[in-house]
């Protein structure tokens, strides 16, 4: 069965940079982001005591299905979550500036973990899924530096889970990083061209 038979590919999120990594990489898609209650059903899988990295990968399921109700059932979507875990607690996305400097604050000079998760869903079935976890340690820099970080960056801090993005000034708050360096910018992109091929979206 050829690519245009099985359809196109939806990316069902609204991350600007799962996007750029897409289409960078020459993937076709189309964007259909899924809304849902992130938060909430993060707690949810927290308190039913979901492992983080099995909590990032039923997130990213969830947001694929949300999304498949509204596409043709041969259509292949692609849902991702990303979920941070620091001495045992999942942190997420920053609400505001405040925010984001008490959590860099805590997690300088510290390690932490980022699980990063993709689905791939066709028929509202998974027939791909990948979770990479990331071993991050930040340096210990200064409250002066960690200011300038925060005026320098504006929003952005706020669109990214652990208030960073490793593409940009981010980098700059680490000393470390062990694992796929895709997969903290938010996709494991290249087992994910892997199954796009397989899949026939991409060519082999």
């Amino acid at each position: 069965m050829s690519a245009i038979e099985k359809g196109p590919l939806v990316l069902a999120s609204a991350s600007a940079v799962r996007a750029r990594l897409l289409s960078a990489a020459g993937v076709p898609f189309r964007v259909m982001p899924a809304d849902l209650p992130e938060a909430e059903l993060r707690g949810e899988l927290h308190a039913a005591g979901r492992r983080a990295a099995e909590a990032a990968a039923e997130l990213a399921r969830r947001k694929a299905l949300a999304v498949a109700e509204q596409v043709p059932a041969r259509d292949l979507l692609l849902g991702a979550d990303q979920l941070l875990e620091f001495e045992g607690e999942w942190l997420g996305k920053c609400a505001d500036r405040e925010a984001a400097s008490r959590l860099l604050r805590r997690l300088r000079g510290r390690r932490h973990r980022l699980f990063t998760a993709a689905v791939l869903v066709r028929e509202k079935t998974v027939v791909w899924h990948r979770v990479e976890r990331v071993e991050l340690e930040m340096r210990p820099f200064s409250d002066a530096f960690l200011r300038r970080y925060l005026d320098r960056c504006g929003e952005a801090v706020l669109r990214a889970v652990g208030a960073y993005e490793l593409e940009g000034p981010g980098a700059q708050l680490f000393a470390r990083i062990e694992g796929d360096f895709f997969a903290v910018l938010g996709l494991p992109l290249l087992p994910l061209l892997e199954a796009l091929r397989r899949e026939a979206v991409l060519e082999s």
